[in-house]
């Protein structure tokens, strides 16, 4: 549909343009940038529909498929699509502010229904296909999903899901799901029913925690659409790129540089859908289709630089890294090959890009880079709580609340307040400020880590191998990985009348795989007649880490039960 730009889309084109304008001086784009003050606004409507309008042909989303073909949506066409999606979902009694669980994987649906539910006012839950069926019958509840949106390969996901829940599928689909290709015959005129206030809830996204459950972040019609202005900035991709981002749907990064920062920008969201990775093939996707912003996590990194690097003979203007700390040599190994310098940068769930390495600018490797233009950064004093120069947590003063933070956590005041305690916004993690105002990552203040780019809660992967009947106690670390960074280690002490540790590991593993998702699996087993603790009782996990990083670094094997001798 046509549109023309509101007072909401002309109040974020000027700090876009100031953006823009300082996209390599970092002094004056932070001095110069002002969050726009919005009352109303609809992402899909007011941003992408305008520029839709204003450039039809624009490609909008590239997908580059296993065997190599290429499938193009211009900003016209998946203007037009996600309006039909949008009217097809209203005659399913679908509305404002209903919540639907959209589980697909990089396939152009998952960016038609995303834009057919802002337009309606609904709120999208992004939640990943790797799930089991207990974590989606979880989310489903928790959320209060009306509908989830999914492939019809997964049904079985949703065995645990009360049947009022519309099931909404693609693909060969049960008796009593609604097909969504059944969309393409809805009208392509969309109205929207009134004006959408920009407080209202447009995403929430699960997130790990040190709870054995999630907590559902909360994000409004502007924290994420608007507040990923941080983001584009720190990406730095302009109009006209072609922006590669390996994130898989249902985690916050994707929406972060897969859909609000790269339509910001004007740019083009570039996916491959790639079967097995392979450095060479992703190489030459690259380089045949000119792209010249890449984001990628740490492993991808890792893996990349085990190939010939040479081959790519026209490098990405744009290298970041998120995710994770990356390695100085990964960072040393790419400039060498390619030129440019891969920029690290901090965020979370809960919010957009804080902290960046942003482009033109010394990039001191190691450092996660500055605070970005609208943030308000600071380190806390783990012991006091007061501002300190040196290390401490990293924290938001809310006296200057950017608007890229969320509104809190869904349903739950009592976390939500926690996390402002002192009037800061509280993110866990521990960083160092040298003398240039640099920050560099030094961990978490609990005992949450990442793999693969997966944030790992140790209670939670606790939580499971505690019920099974042989385990009496359990506690889980990161064990350092090469390519992953770390993995999940469980060291776990058994019942005295328990049988061999062979049968025992592989008694824990099939039981711990049928209820955790893929991406939480533990990898290695570790029997030991007791746990390290404190006075009070407590694990001191802080000592098993080490315990591990000094086996690793020995290359002691021993004792050690891993999961692919199991399966």
């Amino acid at each position: 549909m046509s549109r023309t730009a509101t007072a909401a889309t002309i109040a974020i084109r000027e700090m876009r343009a100031h953006l823009f304008t300082h996209a390599t001086d970092y002094d004056t784009a932070v001095e110069g940038f002002r969050w726009p003050q919005l009352d109303e606004f609809n992402f899909a409507l007011e941003w992408f529909d305008v520029v839709a309008t204003a450039d039809p042909d624009r490609p909008a989303v590239q997908i580059v498929s296993a065997d190599l073909s290429l499938a193009s949506w211009s900003y016209g066409e998946l203007s037009t699509r996600s309006d039909q999606v949008a009217n097809w979902l209203r005659s399913l009694g679908i509305g404002r502010s209903d919540h639907l669980i959209v589980m697909l994987n990089n396939t152009i649906e998952l960016w038609e229904v995303m834009l057919a539910i802002t337009k309606i006012g609904a709120v999208a839950v992004p939640t990943s296909t790797l799930l089991s069926a207990s974590d989606l019958a979880y989310r489903v509840e928790h959320s209060h999903a009306r509908a989830v949106v999914t492939l019809g390969a997964l049904h079985e996901r949703l065995s645990e899901i009360d049947e009022s829940v519309q099931r909404i599928g693609i693909g060969d689909l049960p008796q009593g799901w609604h097909d969504f290709a059944d969309s393409a015959s809805a009208q392509a005129e969309f109205e929207p029913d009134g004006p959408t206030p920009a407080g209202d809830t447009s995403l929430l996204y699960f997130t790990s925690g040190t709870t054995s459950r999630p907590k559902l972040v909360q994000h409004t019609h502007v924290s994420y659409p608007v507040g990923h202005l941080s983001t584009m900035w720190w990406l730095g991709v302009q109009p006209g790129d072609v922006h590669l981002n390996i994130s898989s749907p249902g985690w916050a990064k994707h929406a972060w540089s897969s859909f609000y920062s790269p339509f910001l920008a004007e740019a083009t969201v570039f996916v491959y859908n790639y079967d097995r990775f392979d450095a060479n093939t992703l190489m030459q996707v690259m380089d045949t289709h000119h792209v010249s912003t890449f984001c990628a996590p740490p492993t991808v990194w890792r893996m990349l630089i085990q190939a010939d690097l040479s081959r790519l003979a026209h490098p990405p203007r744009e290298l970041v890294g998120a995710g994770e700390p990356l390695n100085p040599e990964v960072i040393s190994r790419v400039r060498d090959a390619w030129g440019g310098t891969i920029r690290d940068g901090f965020g979370q769930t809960e919010m957009t890009a804080c902290v960046g390495n942003s482009p033109g600018q010394i990039v001191k490797d190691g450092s996660m880079g500055r605070p970005l233009p609208g943030y308000p950064v600071v380190l806390l004093d783990p012991a006091t709580g007061e501002v300190t120069d040196g290390e401490g947590e990293i924290a938001l003063d809310l006296a200057q609340s950017p608007l890229g933070l969320m509104a809190g956590y869904y349903e739950d005041p009592e976390k939500t307040a926690e996390s402002r305690l002192g009037g800061f916004h509280h993110t866990g993690d521990i960083a160092s400020r040298d003398q240039g105002g640099y920050l560099t990552y030094v961990g978490r203040a609990d005992d949450v880590f990442k793999a693969s780019d997966y944030k790992i809660s140790p209670f939670e992967l606790e939580s499971v191998l505690l019920e099974h009947d042989l385990v009496v106690e359990a506690a889980v670390i990161p064990s350092p990985d090469p390519t992953r960074l770390s993995v999940p280690k469980a060291y776990v002490c058994l019942r005295a009348d328990a049988p061999a540790e062979a049968d025992a590991a592989r008694a824990i593993y099939g039981f711990a795989r049928e209820r955790l998702s893929a991406h939480l699996w533990v990898r290695i087993i570790e029997f030991v007649p007791e746990l390290p603790k404190t006075i009070s009782g407590k694990i001191r996990r802080v000592e098993l880490r080490a315990r591990e990083a000094e086996r690793v670094a020995g290359g002691d094997v021993a004792g050690q039960h891993l999961d692919r001798d199991y399966r």
